[in-house]
C-alpha cells in the first residue's frame, strides 16, 4: 500500500478521484447505460470540485429512477409525480433502498452534458448534486426521438440494523456519558418504546426518553442535558419498530429509562 501511494504521489487529485469513481462504477453500476454512467461521473466530478465526497451508485435508487423515467417518456412531460404514481420516498423504498433522506432531479435534453449543465445552473438541482448529507445516487436515462429523458434519485443511505444492534449502539453512547447500562430492565425498555407515554413494568425509572431518528451517532440533546445533571447512574435501553415504516424512510425508534 505504501509503495502504491508513493507511485501516485503528485498525480492530479481530480484524476485520482475520477479513477476511484470509475472503479466504483464497475462494482455498483453493472446494469447502467453509458449515458447513466456519464451522468454519474459528471455528478461526482462536480462534487469533487467542491471538496465533497463522491456519491456511491445505488442500484435500488436506479431502479426507482428508471420506473419514473419510463413515465416521463410515456407522458412526454416532466413531473416529479404522475397521476396514480407513488411519491419519491415510496418509490425508492419499494425498489429496496433504505434511507434517511431522498431527493430527485429530472430533465430532458438533446445531450447528457447539456442536462448536467442545466442541473448545475438551477439552484434547486445544484443543491441536490452538492448536498454533503447525501451519499448515494441512482440514474436513469432513456433516449427517444433524439432527446434524453434523465432522472437522478439521490439519498442518504442508512444501514438496516436489528433492534439488538440499535440498543448496543445507544448503550455505548450512554456509557461515554458515564452512565452504566443494565440489561435487567431491557424488556421494560422495549415495551416502553412501543408506548406513546408512561413506562412499562415496575422498575419506576426517574426519567423516560423516547425518540426516532436515522442517526445513531449521538443522543438527543434533551437526554444529554438530563445525563449532564448527574442525577442518574444507570440506564436501560430498548428498541422497537419504527412508527412510520410505511413512509419509506429508514429510522430507529428507541426508549431509554434512567435510574
Amino acid at each position: 500500500m505504501t509503495l502504491l501511494l508513493k507511485k501516485f504521489k503528485g498525480w492530479p487529485r481530480r484524476f485520482l478521484w475520477l479513477l476511484a469513481i470509475a472503479a466504483g462504477i464497475a462494482v455498483y453500476a453493472k446494469a447502467a447505460t453509458p449515458e447513466e454512467r456519464s451522468l454519474f461521473l459528471l455528478t461526482n466530478d462536480a462534487r469533487a470540485s467542491q471538496g465533497l465526497a463522491p456519491l456511491r451508485w445505488d442500484e435500488s435508487l436506479s431502479e426507482a429512477a428508471r420506473g419514473h423515467a419510463a413515465l416521463m417518456v410515456q407522458t412526454n412531460q416532466l413531473s416529479h409525480r404522475y397521476a396514480g404514481e407513488a411519491d419519491l420516498a415510496s418509490r425508492a423504498a419499494l425498489a429496496g433502498a433504505h434511507f434517511g433522506a431522498v431527493a430527485e432531479n429530472i430533465a430532458e435534453g438533446p445531450s447528457i452534458d447539456g442536462i448536467q449543465k442545466g442541473w448545475l445552473a438551477s439552484a434547486h438541482h445544484r443543491a441536490n448534486i452538492l448536498d454533503p448529507n447525501l451519499n448515494a445516487v441512482g440514474f436513469a436515462v432513456i433516449r427517444r426521438n433524439g432527446f434524453f429523458y434523465a432522472v437522478a434519485d439521490f439519498a442518504r443511505n442508512v444501514p438496516v440494523f436489528t433492534p439488538e444492534t440499535v440498543e448496543h449502539a445507544v448503550e455505548k453512547l450512554l456509557q461515554t456519558q458515564g452512565v452504566q447500562t443494565t440489561s435487567d430492565y431491557r424488556l421494560d425498555a422495549r415495551q416502553t418504546c412501543e408506548m406513546s407515554h408512561g413506562s412499562a413494568g415496575g422498575s419506576s425509572p426517574g426519567f423516560v426518553m423516547r425518540w426516532q431518528s436515522a442517526d445513531l451517532s449521538r443522543l438527543p440533546p434533551a437526554l444529554e442535558e438530563r445525563l449532564g445533571s448527574g442525577e442518574f447512574r444507570s440506564a436501560a435501553v430498548g428498541a422497537c419498530a419504527s412508527a412510520n415504516a410505511e413512509s419509506g424512510f429508514t429510522t430507529y425508534r428507541v426508549a431509554v429509562l434512567l435510574y
